[in-house]
């Protein structure tokens, strides 16, 4: 085996703790064939002696309660597990609620519980938790920062033993579904939807099925004129409905299992509804009804901003977008259709407003996106924890009705009865041997599982428990790398993009400083600096973005004196002079804040240095390399960053800091 267990490197004992092998008799009352409780059972195997010939020092009992009392309290994914003196009681309704709990009891072993006292009653919290992969068939990732894929190798599909690995890892944090392809679908990946693939993914199927996870695909909306031989993809035309009632036909007859279908239309140069004149609904709802006799869902992206723009307009603004097209079409999806929504209205920056369409849409199935990938925040090469960011979107209050209901009420579908609702994460895992190129990224895929499950986790208690599965349970390595992940984000914000401004990347690679790297493109503008200041005025006297908020939303984005200072850039222009909250002029901060933060990523090296001896020395060798890349590269975006704003400005240090 050519690549490593991450989390689930059993090998790893927290010696603190005083974890010691120890024999564990299972006992399964239910249907003991099941694939999944047999997986659950080959999971216990590698972390404990399950050899029940031998005195066992304690009894797991897995119990299948199938009554309907047991659907009630657990439903299809729930678990109990109950620690006695006599041994553990472990029940579900189903054998995914099995699995899972005995992941969650080996969870709970590994971080120093004593099996006896273990107390837990869970119930996962979003009902979709999804990994988008953006892998190609050609073997190449899109926004790939950890090797090539794993799924594809030359427009064939890899089902394998590394397949079954991923597989683990997935359901280990509660992950239940994946789609495999990238949503730009192209070239031999159109093809996935034909017999060419299936009985490929077939097998993908049987493997993921093992493990509770369901198979999605990305499919190309295109398909009817693509692999099809039509002349029109218009989902209104009755040619085209047949060729998808068609297609639905056969492929659930190859693959009754799939769990639908995820889609990018009218985006970036994709094919869409609105190439013929109609609206995102009426191209959903047309493929949601040829695949509804069979079950499935249509994952419908809200990434659609085709908005170009010329730099001089400063009404265009590409924020607005996703509002403008989907709001007005709210109650207008069909029930088997969810809307997959960015976390932001742009794209994955290290700092935005939370997308105005959570709270708007009260009749409409959502699913909230973000990146586990690290596009715009270091690609990989940065350690970036994420967790703290996806936490504050969830939390974050959208102020829609009087109910005031947060983002994870509304993507768990709690909010507004919705059944079909969850999260979907960008993955950020590839062919590496360490899965994510930085070891310290597998962070950030962890903690999108543990979160999806319940996201009222907070990032501390989730980086504590990756750190302690993946490293054990020195002290010292448990302190100093809490203490570099849980900074890492803000960090990284210090020394790239401030107070909400994002985008100032080279352009097509997505990486390293270049503050007009995009300030003249086609698709918007981003920062409008000038000799005076900088920023984006979209208040009502602006682009109007802010109106897209309820009314206390508006309110507090709309005025720079209630704006939050993190946001500032990307609600408002601002002269250079502006005093700040801090007390700081608006350029003092951008001259601080990035010398600030190539200071605490030597911080982070520093304290990463003091484990050299703590750690696996190829994961010690491999990680400081990419912290020493950091902290070069943080110079070189603090350099870059300020010496523009000082030509730009003309205003100079107070600290008479060596600025280029």
């Amino acid at each position: 085996m050519n690549w490593e267990l991450m989390w689930l490197d059993y090998s790893q004992k927290n010696k603190d703790k005083e974890i010691a092998s120890r024999n564990l008799a299972i006992k399964i009352n239910g249907n003991a064939e099941s694939n999944r409780i047999e997986a659950a059972c080959n999971e216990l195997s590698r972390v404990f002696d399950t050899d029940s010939e031998k005195d066992p020092l304690t009894l797991l009992e897995l119990n299948l309660n199938e009554s309907s009392s047991a659907k009630d309290k657990f439903g299809q994914e729930g678990y109990e597990i109950i620690g006695s003196q006599q041994g553990i009681r472990l029940e579900a309704y189903s054998d995914r609620g099995l699995l899972y709990g005995v992941f969650a009891l080996i969870r709970a072993y590994r971080l120093g519980q004593k099996l006896e006292t273990i107390n837990e009653y869970s119930l996962p919290v979003n009902p979709l938790r999804m990994i988008n992969h953006w892998d190609n068939s050609d073997g190449s990732i899109e926004r790939g920062y950890s090797g090539k894929s794993f799924f594809f190798e030359d427009a064939s599909l890899l089902v394998n033993e590394r397949t079954v690995d991923y597989a683990r890892f997935m359901a280990s944090t509660g992950i239940n579904s994946v789609v495999i392809n990238n949503v730009n679908v192209a070239g031999d990946a159109c093809w996935l939807i034909s017999d060419r693939y299936y009985h490929q993914l077939e097998l993908l199927t049987e493997v993921f099925d093992r493990y509770g996870i369901s198979l999605f695909l990305s499919v190309d909306y295109a398909a009817p004129i693509d692999i099809g031989g039509m002349s029109s993809a218009d989902p209104l035309d009755p040619e085209v409905i047949k060729w998808w009632q068609v297609k639905m036909e056969e492929i659930y007859k190859a693959l009754p299992d799939l769990g639908g279908f995820l889609i990018k239309a009218d985006s970036e140069g994709r094919p869409g509804p609105f190439t013929y004149g109609r609206n995102q609904a009426q191209g959903a709802n047309m493929l949601a009804d040829a695949i509804k006799p069979y079950g499935g869902i249509i994952i419908w992206r809200c990434f659609v901003y085709n908005c170009q723009q010329d730099w001089r307009d400063r009404k265009t603004d590409r924020a607005k977008a996703g509002y403008d097209y989907f709001m007005p079409l709210d109650g207008s999806f069909h029930d088997n259709v969810v809307l997959q929504i960015k976390n932001g209205p742009m794209d994955f920056q290290v700092r935005e407003p939370v997308s105005p369409l959570f709270g708007a849409m009260k009749k409409t199935n959502q699913i909230l996106e973000v990146q586990i990938a690290q596009e715009y925040t270091g690609q990989q090469r940065h350690v970036c924890y994420l967790v703290p960011m996806w936490k504050e979107i969830l939390d974050f209050d959208t102020c829609s009705n009087q109910e005031k209901p947060l983002v994870k009420e509304i993507a768990s579908g709690a909010a507004y009865g919705r059944s079909i609702a969850g999260m979907a994460g960008v993955s950020n895992t590839g062919s590496d041997p360490n899965w994510t190129g930085h070891d310290l990224a597998a962070a950030n895929l962890y903690g999108f599982g543990r979160l999806a499950w319940n996201p009222s986790l907070d990032a501390e208690t989730i980086a504590s428990e990756w750190i302690v599965q993946t490293f054990g349970g020195d002290k010292k390595v448990y302190d100093n790398l809490s203490h570099i992940l849980l900074g890492s984000w803000k960090t990284y914000e210090n020394y790239t993009s401030p107070l909400g401004i994002g985008w100032m990347v080279n352009p097509n690679q997505h990486y390293g400083p270049n503050v007009d790297g995009y300030e003249y493109d086609r698709w918007g503008t981003y920062h409008r600096a000038d000799h005076e200041g900088i920023g984006v005025d979209r208040s009502d006297r602006g682009t109007g973005y802010t109106r897209q908020y309820a009314d206390p939303l508006f309110e507090k984005y709309n005025k720079i004196e209630t704006c939050p200072e993190e946001l500032l850039l990307f609600f408002h222009y601002l002269p250079y002079r502006h005093r700040l909250p801090s007390g700081r002029t608006l350029i003092q901060h951008i001259y601080d804040t990035h010398f600030e933060g190539v200071e605490e990523v030597e911080t982070m090296v520093a304290k990463f240095e003091e484990l050299e001896d703590r750690i696996d020395k190829d994961k010690f060798q491999r990680i400081r390399e990419r912290l020493d890349h950091q902290k070069e590269h943080a110079k070189e975006w603090r350099d870059v960053v300020n010496t523009y704003f000082l030509r730009k400005s003309g205003i100079q240090d107070e600290k008479q800091r060596k600025i280029y």
